[in-house]
């Protein structure tokens, strides 16, 4: 196995494409390195992209913030500019792993290992973030909904590393949250995840909305169903369960040991109504 620390992402990407073998990349190594040590995976090429310049850079930019795919979220909750527009988002970050695990683990490999329970990603296309994609081809920027297709699957092709997550400037009276549940107190996979992030405009009335649900179907799952039910509204009571009612309807859960089916169903619409009101909350609603 061969270990290699390049300085850019254009060589990186070089590396990952020249590859043969298996070969994959190592940015905060909390999924990748259990991986290699239960021998799941033998690889033949580890490219680590955290001495890339921006890698570890969160930036506030004119248009939002752009976070480097090795930034930790540690990191991400000491960030104060970010975690107070994007409370949210900053929130699911932190629920991956223990305190050492959020030392380490990102938000892009928390992406990347497209995992359908990932606590991140519901959160992410919540807020409609964008992943910045550099490889052999060039740079592409795609919604970070379309890089998971499947368990343990993603769309990126061969030579392809995510740069950064791009979190768009909110409007004010914005807000969001991620709720999860799971079955014990902390560090546990989620057996439902809802994001919701949703704007108000002077009365209270909500004028945008995405809700996203985790843990419920191969993918995290976009609800704009769940949204409609909530833009024109002041989220009263029939709004709410309208959108609980979407959030549920849109669920293809599997049964396992730590949850069935109809529990998980249920459970998104009283996930979704709670993160909505907590969203509606910090956008400076009642």
């Amino acid at each position: 196995m061969r270990y290699e620390r390049p300085t850019t992402l254009k060589a990186a990407a070089q590396m990952l494409a020249k590859e043969k073998g298996q070969a994959f990349i190592l940015a905060g190594g909390t999924d990748l390195l259990v991986r290699l040590r239960t021998g799941f995976i033998e690889p033949d090429l580890i490219v680590d992209i955290k001495g890339i310049n921006g890698s570890k850079a969160i930036q506030k930019t004119a248009t939002g913030f752009k976070i480097g795919a090795a930034v930790s979220g540690a990191e991400l909750g000491e960030h104060a500019a970010l975690k107070k527009a994007w409370p949210g988002v900053v929130e699911a970050a932190n629920l991956i792993g223990s305190k050492q695990v959020q030392g380490r683990c990102t938000m892009s490999g928390n992406l990347c290992n497209a995992s359908p329970a990932a606590d991140s990603v519901p959160a992410l296309v919540a807020a409609a973030a964008k992943a910045v994609i550099v490889g052999p081809k060039g740079k592409r920027t795609v919604a970070v909904e379309e890089i998971p297709v499947g368990p343990g699957k993603t769309s990126l092709k061969k030579g392809e590393i995510i740069e950064s997550i791009v979190l768009p400037k909110r409007p004010p009276k914005s807000g969001d949250a991620y709720l999860r549940f799971i079955p014990r107190t902390e560090m546990d996979i989620a057996v439902v995840g809802v994001g919701v992030s949703l704007t108000l405009d002077g009365k209270g009335v909500v004028t945008k909305a995405r809700v996203a649900l985790g843990a419920v179907a191969p993918t995290v799952r976009l609800v704009p169903a769940a949204a409609k039910a909530l833009i024109g509204t002041k989220m009263d009571k029939a709004a709410l369960d309208a959108m609980a009612a979407a959030c549920s309807a849109a669920c293809s859960p599997i049964d396992d040991k730590r949850g069935t089916r109809d529990f998980r169903i249920k459970v998104a619409g009283v996930l979704a109504r709670r993160a909505a009101v907590i969203a509606r909350k910090r956008a400076g609603g009642k």
